[in-house]
């Protein structure tokens, strides 16, 4: 497998990843794996919720394909690296940055603004109904300029 496609593969799946999760959020997280879910909508007294199990979930995938592949470093490898790269990007922005777990990360950078204010549409609503703004890095336009 040639370097380019290696790459190739990585970057399609961190934007496979992204709708993925979009659709896992809006159908799985804020359907009938809410029980879990809402840990992340309540004002949490722990640094985890149990909403974190979903992150170990996609971080035991990620592992496993590219265990699989390791001696080859064939296409699942490279998913699994995408699946991972996808993982920091939404620590980074999702964790770190939008709901401050640490609070070392500002940026005055109109993106990462308005994927602030696309979360903070999503949290407005505390239940497990009517929620909009399910994605994390693919924001609306309309946001970019407020």
């Amino acid at each position: 497998m040639t370097v380019l496609l290696s790459i190739l593969i990585v970057i399609c799946t961190i934007v496979v990843m992204e709708c993925v999760s979009w659709c896992i959020h809006k159908y799985l997280f804020h359907g009938p794996l809410w029980f879990v879910h809402k840990s992340h909508h309540q004002k949490s007294h722990s640094f985890f919720e149990w909403n974190d199990l979903f992150a170990l979930l996609f971080a035991g995938l990620s592992l496993y394909l590219m265990f699989i592949d390791k001696d080859v470093f064939g296409y699942r490898f490279f998913i699994g690296l995408g699946i991972s790269v996808y993982g920091v990007i939404y620590f980074i922005i999702h964790d770190w940055f939008v709901h401050r777990r640490f609070k070392t990360f500002k940026s005055d950078n109109g993106y990462l603004k308005a994927v602030r204010k696309a979360h903070k549409i999503h949290h407005k609503n505390q239940g497990k109904e009517k929620s909009r703004a399910f994605g994390l890095l693919f924001v609306r336009k309309g946001l970019l300029n407020s």
